[in-house]
């Protein structure tokens, strides 16, 4: 696809609000999650909603003042998984936050109109939870644990909660966020003891089920990615049962317990972002089946940004959901009215084949 022609297909808009997740705190920390490196510097961030400004020649629906969500991967949809529908396993997938793709903690950015969603709220967490709902495939009144009191595991609790699984228990080793987690009235909290091994932990959690295999969880979404907490899942979940791990982590995990994983046959699976799950998701919200504003404790306004990582960094804070802002989307829509659309047009800025925002 050429350049002049990705950007007749693009928008232009302001970013209203931007949400941090753990990965932002790994690439910011470390500058890497795996595979996934930084060589330089790079906008990270990649959960925002904002307010279209512009739109290129070729789109047509979208129009200035439009709220939207951005779906902040961008397939390359010529490759074997994109034609096979799979557009989440794309290799040359551009994903904003993701080195060299600049993120969106800044206060505009350009995309492609085809992965932006008319919605007033960040979508992301929730695409991630749904695309593990997806491949748990929860049935009604059957047990699952959620290990994780993160904003993932909590929006994973609410969503196994409307999935029609029960019981319920979550996990996490802080108390802050187990009680947080009681924005769910039915479900059951689990302190993780530092004291007991993963083996331990999970015969405690199997425990609030009852005595007998048949009643332990069927189903455990995994929501950490700390290697810990994967052995802890393999051993919690009752045999025959699935372990999802929907968690980021380590690049190499080196203590799970494959031998109970394989004598109980156990199925661990893993899903890597998300695909087909925004429309459904602004379903579940707008339709009132999923409320998560409730997961918003902080909110910054973007200058202190440096200020919310180092609040989501460290888990003891307490903080859920740390949400950047700006201004009010029909403030920012009133004030951009004001300037002459062509000066506007200087925010666009081409580079080495590749349209990229500045502020």
């Amino acid at each position: 696809m050429s350049p002049s022609f990705q950007l007749m297909q693009s928008v232009h808009s302001t970013v209203s609000s931007t949400n941090q997740q753990r990965s932002d705190i790994h690439f910011w920390k470390t500058g890497r999650i795996g595979e996934l490196v930084f060589k330089g510097d790079c906008v990270i961030s990649h959960e925002a909603a904002g307010v279209v400004l512009k739109c290129g020649e070729g789109v047509t629906d979208l129009q200035p003042g439009d709220q939207v969500a951005e779906e902040p991967g961008v397939p390359c949809e010529r490759c074997f998984p994109c034609d096979d529908g799979r557009y989440n396993l794309c290799e040359d997938v551009q994903f904003a936050g993701v080195y060299p793709y600049a993120g969106t903690l800044q206060r505009y950015k350009v995309h492609p109109a085809k992965w932006l969603h008319k919605y007033v709220l960040c979508l992301e967490p929730l695409s991630v939870v749904m695309r593990g709902i997806q491949v748990a495939r929860l049935q009604l009144g059957h047990e699952v644990v959620v290990c994780g009191a993160g904003p993932i595991g909590l929006i994973a609790l609410a969503a196994a909660r409307a999935s029609g699984a029960h019981p319920i228990v979550i996990t996490d080793i802080e108390p802050k966020r187990l009680a947080f987690a009681k924005f769910v009235p039915s479900c059951i909290t689990y302190q993780v003891s530092r004291s007991l091994d993963a083996e331990g932990n999970a015969r405690a959690i199997r425990a609030l089920f009852g005595s007998c295999e048949y009643p332990t969880a069927e189903t455990v979404l995994e929501c950490t990615g700390v290697e810990s907490s994967v052995g802890t899942a393999a051993f919690t979940a009752r045999r025959g049962g699935a372990v999802i791990v929907i968690g980021v982590g380590k690049a190499v995990m080196n203590n799970l317990p494959f031998m109970h994983i394989s004598l109980a046959e156990i199925d661990l699976r893993f899903i890597n972002r998300y695909r087909d799950t925004w429309p459904p998701a602004i379903a579940c919200l707008s339709g009132g089946i999923l409320d998560l504003k409730k997961l918003v404790s902080h909110t910054f306004p973007l200058g202190r940004a440096v200020d919310a990582l180092e609040l989501c960094a460290d888990p003891r804070n307490g903080s859920i959901k740390v949400t950047l802002s700006w201004i009010k989307w029909r403030q920012q829509y009133k004030l951009f009215r004001l300037v002459d659309m062509h000066k506007v047009d200087l925010l666009l800025r081409w580079h080495d084949g590749k349209c990229l925002p500045w502020l």
